[in-house]
């Protein structure tokens, strides 16, 4: 018994637009447009129990501030409530949030700080 190809139907060949000799490529470069990454502030909250000291070392060793920038922020945050350490991506701010929650647990404080989106 002999197997027989069944017959595919016949497609026309593809037609070619007039004046196109098939050698022509076009591209488009689009110049792209990315938006800056959303921006955080890291904000140190105060309370009545962790030593003022203990805040200047922190904005000292976390947010490198000299001596006197730290203090001046220490006394924002002593007087306001709540202070600005840094303006970060979100990513270094959650790591800065992270070390300094980390660093006041360790020596015992109760000082929080948070990251919050500039509008």
């Amino acid at each position: 018994m002999a197997t027989r190809i069944p017959k595919t139907p016949s497609t026309p060949p593809a037609q070619k637009p007039a004046g196109d000799d098939g050698d022509s490529v076009v591209l488009e470069r689009r110049p792209q447009k990315t938006a800056p990454p959303q921006m955080y502030q890291v904000v140190m909250l105060n309370d009545d129990y962790t030593p003022m000291e203990f805040v200047i070392v922190v904005l000292q060793e976390y947010f490198n501030k000299d001596r006197e920038t730290a203090t001046q922020i220490m006394l924002k945050i002593h007087l306001d409530g709540r202070g600005v350490c840094g303006v970060y991506s979100r990513d270094l701010a959650a790591t800065k949030v992270n070390q300094v929650m980390e660093a006041a647990h360790q020596a015992g404080h109760p000082l929080q700080c948070v990251s919050e989106p500039i509008a």
